[in-house]
C-alpha cells in the first residue's frame, strides 16, 4: 500500500463524513429557503450529532446498535470499493447490506411503527436495486469489465452512452436519499404517520451512528452520479451537484406517495427505460475499449 492509497483511506475516513455533514446542511438550508424560512445554520446536522452523543445509550434490546455499527461498516466499505476504483457490482452488493442492517435493525425492536417502515424499506429495496444492477451491467458492455478502474481509459463519458439510465438513477437518489415522494419508511419530517419510521426506536448514540451513516451515505450516492462524467473530474462533480439539487427540489414541490405508486413507477418507466439503453448499448456492440 503506496502512500496515495493510504491519502484516499483517511480522506475516506475523515473527509466524507465532514463533507456529508456539509451536505445535510446545505438540505436543510436551500429545504428552509424554499419553503421562506430562514432554516438552521449551516453546521446544524454536526450539532445534532454532537447531542445525541451526549444522551444516554437507551436500547430495546443489546443487538440493536450492532446493527447499526454494521450499517455504517458497510456504508463505508462500499465508499473505500468507490473510491479505489473497485468492482460496481460488489459495491452495489456491499452498499445493500448496509441497508439491510437497519432494516433487521428496526425489525428486532419490536416497534409496529419500525417494523411498518422496515417492510416498506424493503419495496424500496425492491425498487432501486434492478436499477442499479443494470447501471453496473452497463458499465460492463462498455468497457467489457465491471472493474471502475476502466472508467479512466475511455475518452467519452458514460452520460452520452447511458442517459436513460442516468434519469433513472435520478430517481434513485431520491428513494435512498429518502426525500419525497418517497420518503416513507423513515421520515424527516415529523407529521408522518410512522413517526421516524424504522429508526423509532433509535436515540442517543446509536441514533447518532446512523446520522453519521447517512453523511457517508450523501457522499457515495453522489459518487455514483459522479461516474457518468468521470473522464472531467470539474464536469463530474456539477453532474453529482445536479443530482444533489434534484433530490432538494423534487422533496419540496412533491407530496409522499404509496409505496405500490413507487414500486410501479420503478418497475415500469424506470426499469423499461434502462432495460432499453442496456439493449441498445448490446444491439449496438458500442465499446468504449
Amino acid at each position: 500500500m503506496n502512500s496515495l492509497d493510504i491519502a484516499k483511506i483517511v480522506l475516506v475516513l475523515i473527509g466524507a463524513p465532514i463533507l456529508g455533514c456539509l451536505l445535510a446542511g446545505i438540505d436543510r438550508k436551500l429545504t428552509a429557503r424554499l419553503q421562506g424560512r430562514v432554516g438552521p445554520p449551516l453546521l446544524q446536522p454536526y450539532y445534532d450529532v454532537m447531542k445525541l452523543f451526549q444522551k444516554d445509550n437507551m436500547v430495546v434490546n443489546e443487538s440493536q446498535n450492532l446493527y447499526v455499527v454494521m450499517y455504517v461498516v458497510f456504508v463505508i466499505l462500499s465508499l473505500l470499493m468507490l473510491v479505489f476504483d473497485a468492482d460496481i457490482l460488489m459495491i452495489v452488493f456491499v452498499y445493500t447490506v448496509s441497508s439491510v442492517a437497519l432494516i433487521v435493525g428496526g425489525m428486532s425492536t419490536g416497534s409496529p411503527y419500525a417494523r411498518i417502515g422496515s417492510s416498506r424499506e424493503i419495496m424500496a429495496i425492491l425498487s432501486y436495486e434492478p436499477i442499479l444492477i443494470l447501471y453496473a451491467l452497463a458499465i460492463y458492455l462498455l468497457t467489457g469489465t465491471f472493474k471502475l478502474s476502466a472508467l479512466d481509459n475511455i475518452s467519452n463519458p458514460l452520460l452520452m452512452y447511458i442517459p436513460l439510465i442516468f434519469i433513472s438513477m435520478l430517481f434513485v437518489m431520491n428513494i435512498k436519499f429518502k426525500k419525497s415522494p418517497f420518503d416513507y419508511s423513515t421520515s424527516h419530517h415529523a407529521h408522518q404517520e410512522l413517526v421516524k419510521g424504522m429508526l423509532t426506536e433509535y436515540s442517543g448514540p446509536g441514533l447518532a451512528g446512523i446520522e453519521i451513516g447517512h453523511f457517508y451515505e450523501y457522499v457515495f450516492l453522489l459518487g455514483l452520479m459522479f461516474l457518468f462524467w468521470k473522464v472531467n473530474i470539474i464536469i463530474g462533480l456539477f453532474i453529482a451537484l445536479i443530482a444533489f439539487l434534484f433530490v432538494i427540489i423534487m422533496d419540496n414541490i412533491t407530496a409522499r406517495v404509496y409505496w405500490q405508486w413507487m414500486l410501479k413507477l420503478s418497475w415500469t418507466v424506470l426499469l423499461i427505460i434502462s432495460v432499453v439503453n442496456v439493449l441498445y448499448l448490446y444491439v449496438a456492440k458500442i465499446k468504449l475499449i
